[in-house]
């Protein structure tokens, strides 16, 4: 799941990104509400967390020209304005939920869990390839009763190569959605963490469930290896 963080304050934006990252989202951000709302109408995200007082465009007429635009993603408010009418306000033109700064990580990350409940009230479909399958709702995956110890990362590659079973995914495609579309570091990473995978969910079984298409991309064989 991805989510996108408008905040012109650089070590909150970081702060919050490190941190959402830790715990398995995909994260874009966004210094200013032009680029903020670019963003949101272009992408698809989970949760928008957004800051009021931005340059440029600011939080209010960000979460109005959403709306207005019939993007309902859920955003959350993140700011410094903490009076009543500040959070009417931003209530009234649309936002879901509302914390000031300071804040504690750990309740935002509450929040943004329970805007997520809110929007997706059914449980993620269980995704099988054979005797592999991966429970996103519940956070496992196994081979038939064996489970698998996966880390954050390498259950997100796992969840997207299983949801196109049987369809070559090109590595820029698993950078822009497992990673995000401005990973800068080395693309090479795809291939490191394939194998990550590999022995995890095929060596130990003596299976081979993803395939190296040579110059495309990946492929996971849709009856499991």
């Amino acid at each position: 799941m991805r989510v996108l963080v408008v905040e012109d304050e650089p070590h909150i934006a970081a702060a919050v990104e490190r941190g959402l990252r830790a715990e398995g989202f995909g994260v874009d951000t966004a210094e200013d509400g032009e680029k903020g709302l670019l963003l949101a109408r272009r992408n698809e995200y989970a949760v928008i967390v957004l800051d009021l007082m931005l340059p440029g465009r600011n939080g209010y007429d960000v979460c109005r020209t959403l709306r207005a635009s019939d993007v309902m993603t859920p955003v959350l408010i993140l700011t410094a304005k903490d009076g009543e009418y500040d959070e009417a306000d931003a209530l009234d033109l649309g936002a879901d939920d509302y914390l000031t700064k300071p804040f504690s990580f750990v309740v935002l990350l509450a929040r943004i869990r329970a805007l997520l409940r809110r929007s997706s009230p059914q449980r993620p479909a269980v995704l099988t390839a054979g005797d592999l399958w991966i429970d996103p709702g519940a956070h496992r995956c196994g081979r038939g009763e064996s489970l698998l110890e996966l880390t954050p990362r390498e259950f997100a590659l796992l969840e997207y190569l299983l949801q196109h079973a049987g369809t070559v995914v090109s590595k820029t495609e698993l950078l822009t959605e497992v990673w995000d579309a401005w990973f800068e570091g080395d693309p090479n990473i795809v291939e490191v963490y394939v194998g990550y995978l590999r022995r995890k969910i095929d060596t130990p079984f003596g299976r081979a469930a993803i395939e190296t298409v040579r110059g495309v991309g990946y492929r996971l064989d849709g009856k499991g290896g």
